[in-house]
């Protein structure tokens, strides 16, 4: 019996578990993607190309919302959730969902999608989106190019345009960007890895991509996005937790399978957290993870002239996902912001504008910050529009690009970077070396 069957995605993950588990498997017939998390990744088509034989039309895409409708209309036998950063109660009442409506509902094992690489992998995770992924992935970067190893990062998919297009791609250059046409929150991945000389590939076709990386590397590195497992299986694999949101790690879906699947475990920023946070954290790590070596980290922000900051009235902008289903209130922004002996930080809701204005509706938990969200020209120019209409002295962006190649802004800036940086014994480079059979 053909089992008809739609995965729940949010262009990424959702992808990559069809290429693995469903792609020229006559078992299944996969009637539609449902998309969610990101705006406008919906109504369009996975198209022939990459579908397969057993689609010669390609595979509709379509709102999540359309759920239940799609279900009955095609009596669908089986849901399958293939995104990432839920509450585990959220997840359960997908799948309420899904069985309403009379489905089945799936989680697709963690090491079922992973593939085989021939070089050494260092998979760098997290619990939650937020928690410091990308300077630690900075971080082994340079460890391991210290030790004289070629390494190639391979970032989690953000294919948000024409798919076609998007099967491999390779960024080296701000070229590279610009070619294939990024979205801020992809410039935010991709950028700071270029800048540090690393090379970068994403896409959609993970086989593919991994083929092409091998042709380059001596040691790739998975920069892993919201708190995902890995598409490949690690030889090293790397955890960040955040004592910000203490027991988060064991809330979220998959990122307590990351927990669980740890061998080394960072406990980041804790040079801002409370140490009856950190102490949670790290029980839990003990307790659920007992094989997990725990390293300590900080996230210290780095400002070029702190002195403009103090006594003025400040617009923070923030890194867009960790506000939005990272559930972060704030970010590095308004914490160099009071740091630095700021007067004020200027709240931009009543400046926000299209759908800015609308992100701040879907996620009333975000304070006085602006998300830098720019998945497409119109919602750039909402932000653009919304930093030139707000009412400060100084604009704070701490963001992991410098966003004013990309916005026109009218007032001032300054720009905040955060890194990697170890917090006493044991020392990151230290664990992951023992890990490693290849440095």
């Amino acid at each position: 019996m053909i089992e008809k069957v739609i995965i729940m995605g949010a262009a990424g993950r959702d992808f990559h578990n069809f290429n693995v588990y469903f792609k020229d498997n006559a078992r299944y017939r996969v009637i539609a993607f449902t998309a969610s998390q990101i705006p406008s990744i919906e109504n369009r088509f996975f198209p022939t190309e990459l579908a397969g034989g057993l689609y010669p039309e390609g595979i509709p895409i379509y709102p999540e919302t359309q759920l239940p409708d799609l279900i009955r209309e095609h009596r669908v036998d089986l849901v399958a959730l293939s995104y990432s950063d839920i509450p585990h109660v959220e997840v359960m009442h997908k799948a309420s969902i899904a069985m309403a409506n009379g489905a089945d509902f799936i989680l697709i094992g963690a090491t079922y999608t992973m593939l085989r690489s021939k070089r050494a992998v260092v998979a760098v995770c997290a619990v939650r989106t937020g928690c410091g992924k990308s300077q630690t992935t900075r971080k082994v970067c340079e460890i391991l190019r210290g030790r004289g190893k070629k390494v190639v990062a391979i970032r989690h998919p953000m294919p948000y345009g024409d798919l076609r297009t998007q099967i491999v791609q390779r960024f080296s250059s701000y070229e590279d960007f610009e070619k294939h046409r990024c979205t801020i929150e992809e410039r935010e991945e991709y950028e700071p890895l270029v800048e540090q000389g690393i090379i970068v590939y994403a896409g959609v076709d993970y086989a593919r991509i991994l083929e092409a990386a091998e042709n380059e590397a001596d040691v790739i590195v998975w920069d892993g996005g919201n708190n995902d497992t890995p598409f490949y299986f690690p030889d090293a694999h790397i955890v960040l937790f955040d004592p910000h949101r203490p027991g988060h790690e064991l809330l979220y879906y998959p990122g307590e399978t990351n927990m669980l699947m740890a061998d080394i475990a960072v406990i980041n920023k804790v040079d801002t957290a409370s140490p009856e946070n950190i102490e949670k954290v790290r029980s839990n790590i003990r307790r659920h993870a007992p094989k997990a070596e725990i390293v300590m980290a900080e996230s210290p922000v780095l400002v070029t002239d702190p002195d403009r900051i103090r006594g003025k009235r400040i617009l923070v902008v923030e890194d867009g996902p960790t506000l939005t289903h990272g559930d972060m209130s704030f970010g590095a922004g308004a914490i160099a912001a009071r740091t630095y002996g700021a007067r004020e930080l200027v709240d931009p809701r009543p400046f926000s504008v299209g759908t800015i204005e609308e992100i701040y509706r879907q996620y009333p938990h975000i304070g006085s910050v602006l998300p830098a969200m720019g998945y497409s020209k119109n919602q750039i120019g909402d932000l653009e529009h919304t930093i030139n209409d707000a009412d400060c002295d100084l604009v704070l962006f701490a963001t992991p690009i410098q966003l004013t190649r990309l916005v026109s802004i009218n007032k001032p800036a300054l720009r905040v970077l955060y890194e990697y940086r170890d917090h006493g014994e044991p020392r990151l480079e230290e664990v992951l070396l023992k890990r490693l059979k290849c440095v």
